[in-house]
């Protein structure tokens, strides 16, 4: 099944189409200048420059006359914004809709590999360049074009909406949607369903070259880091002990990554697979079409590809080590990080249990800081999925729509006991080639896309309040 690789193609998220005359776009122009204010969330909390954030709302009260006098608007935990719509029927579940202003860094030494300066917001070759673009102010600015566009027209939403930005989400969400989540409770709000980032529409993978593909993610993998520290003796390099923490933590960091997770198709893949068959060629239409007999095999060989196994597997990552202090110094000490990023139905407790018995170390500690409410996987088909799949059907009548999982993690969890179903998608048309650019070297939206992406979003609002 040479071709199963378009799968990640599908997932990445991220790549678009080309357009003409960018620079007449207001809305374009708009996204430039947001890209130009630095919310750039750091790791390390002392670094970061809310002034930034401020001169963000600012922007946006400027930008979305019409939405800020209207809407009932808070700042919450200062930085960021909750937005009220009210709704002509005060009985009907309102729907929420989210997105974050925080963008991530620039990696040190890469900017001189930015065709455009990530931060200058430069709109060329039909293009808008910045970091943020994709991820995620386009996703911001794409829902405040499109209540503007319907306030000036008159627009009043049967059913409530809700707009919840946080400030924080490249760096856990704990002190935006958090707070924005407790905010809502406290005013007793609860919803049909809501939609945040992750899904977009896809052009130019191989299985469906005509078409594109949106993925509304009804689901996404949970995260959990453990840290692995190893004890033991230490002491001068002439006279090493006989087992080092060093080789002790090594050889139980190479046990873990030998021992990955089995692969299995979880019902989102599943869905998704079975969506997409109606659609496909031989072999791949009657392979997805009796996963009840072929889904063991298709899970195996995603498996055993770099860019679909995530998919199908609770991933295992080590991504940091850290040991002594001078190199004639054997350490006393070695900590190590792995990151899991889980599939829905793996459990932290299963998957510590699973690394406990790998490692089977007395000398070894293991310790975590777990992420708590990993969203359920959400009713593809409800009312939600619905009015998504028809707004993506008014503006790109020819794209597929299906179910999937998003790889990566969102805002979407503080908010999981607030709505009764979870997606996220924005209606943005992305190239697979674009994605190494979301966190990563020239990130860009073409501008047609992200005008597509407002009507999606207009339609999205429209069907969904009604």
């Amino acid at each position: 099944m040479p071709r199963l690789t378009f799968i990640a193609v599908l997932v990445c998220a991220l790549f678009s189409r080309s357009t003409s005359a960018a620079g007449d776009s207001p809305a374009a122009l708009r996204l430039a200048a947001a890209i130009r204010i630095e919310t750039v969330s750091y790791q390390d909390s002392r670094r970061i420059d809310y002034g930034e954030f401020q001169r963000f709302h600012t922007f946006l009260r400027s930008s979305f006359p019409r939405v800020f006098a209207t809407l009932q608007v808070e700042a919450v935990n200062d930085h960021s914004l909750l937005l009220r719509w009210a709704g002509s029927d005060a009985t009907a579940q309102p729907i929420l809709f989210t997105a974050h202003m925080d963008v991530v860094p620039i990696e040190p030494g890469t900017e001189k590999d930015w065709q455009h300066p990530p931060f200058a917001g430069v709109i060329a070759d039909s293009r808008v360049y910045g970091r943020g673009a994709l991820d995620d102010k386009q996703g911001l600015l794409g829902l405040l074009e499109a209540a503007e566009q319907l306030l000036a027209e008159g627009f009043v939403p049967r059913r409530g909406i809700v707009f919840a930005f946080g400030h924080d989400e490249e760096i856990s969400g704990r002190h935006g949607a958090a707070a924005l989540a407790r905010r809502m409770r406290e005013l007793g709000l609860h919803f049909a369903w809501m939609v945040d980032e992750g899904g977009m529409l896809f052009t130019g993978n191989p299985l469906l070259p005509e078409r594109p593909l949106a993925m509304i993610n009804v689901a996404e993998k949970g995260y959990l880091t453990l840290t692995l520290e190893a004890t033991g003796e230490g002491g001068h390099s002439s006279n090493p002990p006989k087992i080092s923490t060093i080789g002790r933590l090594s050889a139980a960091l190479a046990r873990i990554e030998a021992n990955p997770f089995e692969p299995r198709l979880v019902e989102p893949v599943r869905a998704m697979l079975q969506s997409l068959a109606p659609h496909l060629g031989l072999p791949e239409r009657l392979l997805f079409s009796n996963l009840w007999l072929t889904g063991s095999m298709v899970a195996r060989r995603m498996a055993d590809d770099r860019q679909t196994q995530p998919l199908v597997r609770t991933t295992t990552a080590l991504t940091l080590f850290n040991a002594g202090v001078k190199e004639n110094v054997v350490p006393q000490r070695a900590r190590a990080s792995v990151n899991f990023r889980l599939l829905p139905g793996t459990t932290p407790a299963d998957v510590v249990q699973r690394i406990e018995a790998i490692v089977d170390d007395p000398q070894i500690a293991i310790s975590y800081d777990q992420w708590d409410n990993i969203p359920a996987v959400a009713d593809s088909q409800g009312s939600g999925f619905a009015v998504i799949e028809a707004a993506v059907a008014e503006v790109y009548p020819e794209a597929v729509v299906v179910p999937s999982m998003l790889m990566a993690t969102t805002d979407t969890r503080h908010y999981i006991d607030l709505a009764d179903n979870q997606y996220r998608f924005h209606g943005v048309v992305v190239k697979a080639q674009q994605a190494s650019s979301i966190h990563g070297t020239n990130e860009y939206i073409a501008v047609e896309s992200y005008e597509k992406s407002i009507e999606v979003a207009r339609r999205m609002l429209q069907l969904g309040a009604r």
